[in-house]
């Protein structure tokens, strides 16, 4: 079962759980993820033992992880 999560001061939040064969879930995944990029947040997989920034959820990955994007100046 694939996984979206959210990293936040507390851990982390599963958003949403998919499977390939379940259109419903995937697509409410889909939802949920587009949401939280609106809503400024960065998200990743894993790739080959690095990170890398996705746009579009990879309804093929295990994990994707949300995060807020890092502060600074």
């Amino acid at each position: 079962m694939a996984r979206l999560i959210r990293l936040d001061r507390t851990g982390h939040t599963t958003l949403a759980e998919w499977t390939n064969g379940d259109l419903a879930a995937r697509e409410a995944a889909v939802g949920t993820f587009r949401r939280e990029l609106d809503n400024g947040m960065l998200a990743s997989v894993s790739r080959a033992g690095e990170a890398e920034v996705v746009r579009e959820l990879p309804l093929d990955a295990d994990l994707v992880v949300l995060r807020r994007p890092i502060a600074g100046g």
